[in-house]
């Protein structure tokens, strides 16, 4: 099968190769022409990163040619790592998967007494005094020259599955990839965002350090400009796939990846938090965390609206869940908006949906419970066969629905449900994607060897028992309304349910469809079809491609824009899928603030 799915989507920012360094020798031979260029007596120069960064390469290689009198790592004024695991211990809880997400700052994990000696030493010395370091800023109260060391968390991932990279303020390369992933997500991410938030209107240089040993540094403006030019027309971010126990082939042919992989389970098409942008310079493409444009541009990109409920957080996912020649996903359940606050200080849940892009003709899902489901029989039975005694039987208490292509499923939290085998599903979720309650996964280990941790005590606290056969049916089930339609388009209400805050629009179409964001970020979809092409009908932006099967972001700031059929497609129906969050009714259930 012939591939037409872009995997390195680029937003050209300028046409000039030489405003980008790349390698680290013309790294160094920039910075130091800008330090020569100061025109101060002493100056700071602050050297400022994200987690992940290679921090042994990177001091020996500004040691080593970086011009500087005194060279000053800001972690040495860090607390103790006791005092830090002692700090961080309420949020990192000692739960394997789960924590609570940190009110702590940076300054958190400095030591009051050596942070104030530390500022004193920097502000005293002479010469050219470097500070390298997370959060490096807090040793100088106004840099003469600042450059931040950014990177995707993706990439921060594998780096820490293959025991490179600590977690902030300790030496813990190497721990269980969860346990070190959970403080992350709960603690390391949480500081140093709001940090880099902090400085991100202030950056002199910003290198992208997401491909080792090979860096590339622009301008602090130039980043900005990138981030800015993205709030003004569609783009896609840096798709990223990962196997799992249950994955499936269909990804391997669709998006043409490595077909000596045992499989695909999951294809992260949008998810800004961790997903990455592609910015060109000429020959030159520079990558950035795509959380980011969010950070500086939350309004243009969001809406208004959607800001000033979610804040600086990016609500809607779209990923792939492949299990065509594949196993089942674990039973499972979210929890509701009520229980992920009181329990993990999370604002809203993962209320989600399954939009099935392909399925055979055996596909299901199981979907809310049976009729005659005993809540206290199954939960027993799901403890027991925790233990691997025994098998537990989902088809007992589950109900089991056929589903086929283009079928729209809803799992509002609390819904019990499944994805089974031999299908691939989008997947069109609220972000907070970490919270899954695994009630069974079918006695199976995971790729690492370990079993797959099994939440059921979470669980059995949010199931919604009144999800019955058909409530589900009637509620959850394919619930297509026709809102308008015409000779060459057809616009459909696919979902989502009332208890959820994502709405969703099928369109039909063999010509132009016109679409507004009205004033909300909006996320599609080319769920049929090979190509389509987004046009501005004022000319705002430049024709946008997309191809089967990709997502794509239109921010709120856009406004107007159309979408017809294009190249292998013209001439024949397409159809796209598109979220966005409602705004005109807010329930508390849906954000809790």
């Amino acid at each position: 099968m012939e591939s037409n799915f872009n995997k390195y989507p680029v937003i050209e920012v300028s046409n000039d190769s030489s405003s980008c360094f790349v390698g680290w020798s013309a790294i160094i031979d920039t910075l130091n022409t800008a330090i020569h260029a100061i025109e101060v007596a002493n100056p700071k120069i602050v050297i400022d990163c994200y987690q992940g960064v290679n921090h042994e390469q990177l001091i020996t290689t500004l040691n080593n040619g970086l011009r500087h009198d005194q060279f000053i790592n800001s972690t040495s004024a860090f607390k103790g790592e006791e005092q830090i695991a002692e700090m961080v211990y309420p949020d990192v809880t000692d739960d394997r998967i789960f924590g609570v997400m940190t009110k702590l700052s940076i300054s958190d994990f400095f030591d009051s007494d050596k942070l104030d000696s530390a500022r004193k030493e920097v502000a005293k010395s002479e010469g050219v005094t470097v500070v390298y370091g997370e959060g490096a800023a807090l040793l100088v109260d106004q840099p003469d020259l600042l450059v931040y060391l950014d990177l995707a968390r993706w990439e921060l991932q594998l780096r820490m599955r293959d025991a490179k990279v600590d977690n902030l303020g300790v030496k813990n390369a190497g721990l269980e990839f969860l346990r070190q992933y959970k403080q992350s997500f709960f603690v390391d991410w949480r500081v140093l965002d709001k940090h880099k938030v902090s400085l991100l209107n202030d950056i002199d240089f910003l290198i992208d350090t997401n491909k080792e040993n090979q860096p590339k540094m622009i301008s602090g403006e130039d980043f900005l400009k990138g981030l800015k030019t993205a709030t003004t027309r569609p783009f896609r971010v840096v798709p990223f796939f990962d196997p799992g126990p249950w994955g499936g082939q269909w990804l391997k042919e669709v998006v043409d990846l490595d077909r000596s992989k045992i499989n695909f389970a999951w294809g992260f098409d949008c998810v800004p938090e961790e997903n990455s942008l592609l910015f060109s310079f000429g020959q030159h493409t520079v990558e950035v965390p795509s959380i980011d444009l969010v950070f500086q541009h939350p309004e243009a990109l969001l809406g208004d609206a959607v800001y000033e409920k979610f804040g600086a957080e990016f609500p809607i996912r779209f990923d792939f869940l492949d299990t065509m020649d594949g196993g089942n996903l674990s039973l499972q359940v979210h929890p509701t908006s009520k229980y992920i606050n009181k329990h993990f200080g999370m604002t809203y849940t993962q209320d989600e949906s399954y939009y099935m892009l392909d399925a055979k003709d055996d596909a299901f899902v199981y979907l809310g419970l049976k009729d005659d489901a005993d809540g206290e029989e199954m939960i027993s039975e799901l403890k027991e066969a925790q233990s691997g005694e025994v098998t537990f039987d989902a088809d007992k208490h589950v109900k089991k629905w056929k589903i086929k292509k283009h079928d729209h499923l809803l799992i509002p939290a609390g819904t019990v449900h499944c994805s089974g085998k031999d299908s691939v599903v989008l997947e069109i979720s609220a972000t907070p994607y970490i919270f899954t309650f695994k009630l069974w996964d079918w006695g199976r280990l995971g790729l690492d060897g370990k079993p797959r941790p099994i939440n059921i005590e979470h669980g059995e606290q949010v199931i919604d028992w009144t999800r019955r056969e058909e409530w589900t049916k009637k509620n959850l089930i394919n619930p297509i309304e026709v809102i308008e339609e015409n000779e060459v388009w057809k616009e459909e209400k696919t979902g989502l349910h009332e208890l959820e805050f994502i709405e969703t629009r099928r369109h039909w179409f063999t010509g132009k469809v016109p679409h507004n964001t009205n004033g909300g970020v909006n996320v599609l979809n080319l769920v049929e079809g090979k190509e389509a092409i987004v046009e501005s009908p004022n000319g705002h932006f430049e024709p946008f491609v997309v191809h089967f099967a990709e997502t794509f972001i239109v921010p709120a700031a856009v406004g107007d824009y159309t979408i017809r059929p294009y190249g292998q497609s013209e001439g024949q129906q397409c159809a796209t899928i598109k979220a966005f969050v409602r705004t005109d009714n807010w329930r508390e259930s849906w954000v809790i603030k």
